[in-house]
């Protein structure tokens, strides 16, 4: 679930550098301003300026010409992105069979704008369909329920449902 009374303060290019930060340096892998300058398309310069301020923010250390490691407030930011917009690709190719590409592109934009409670309900919506397809009898009422409830119908897959770390 959406943390509601988390405020977003960064911008969303602040967000996704934080974002690039934590996917590039998945399983400890050491993060470097070139990998950042690839990935986001911009240059190293760019890549400095922010990191510097978001050094400022807490959320990453980084030494001139060394490492980049996002803070724990800047891991718990980075997290919640990378929710989003998992959550958002998921809903565009599940639910509205959106090819994985298009998703992914949606997402990455959507996911700075989106209010917590549209977030939050796109995320229960995308659990809910993974475990109750749309196909079954009972949909909207069984989706009713699950969001007054917050727990799947009996009749649903428990499986199917991600809980967000």
């Amino acid at each position: 679930m959406v943390k509601q009374e988390m405020q977003r303060e960064q911008t969303a290019s602040m967000e996704d550098y934080l974002e690039a930060i934590a996917n590039l340096g998945k399983g400890g892998k050491v993060v470097r301003v070139k990998q950042i300058s690839e990935m986001l398309g911009v240059t190293m310069p760019s890549v400095t300026s922010a990191l510097k301020k978001l050094s400022e923010q807490g959320l990453v250390e980084h030494e001139r010409y060394g490492h980049i490691r996002l803070t724990p407030k800047g891991d718990e930011v980075a997290r919640d992105v990378i929710y989003r917009h998992d959550a958002l690709t998921r809903f565009f190719a599940q639910a509205l069979g959106i090819n994985r590409e298009t998703a992914e592109e949606d997402a990455c934009k959507i996911e700075h704008v989106i209010s917590p409670l549209s977030m939050e309900r796109l995320a229960k919506f995308v659990e809910f369909l993974g475990a109750c397809p749309l196909g079954r009898t009972n949909f909207p009422s069984r989706y009713e329920y699950y969001l007054e409830h917050g727990e799947l119908p009996q009749d649903c897959s428990k499986r199917s449902v991600k809980k967000r770390k």
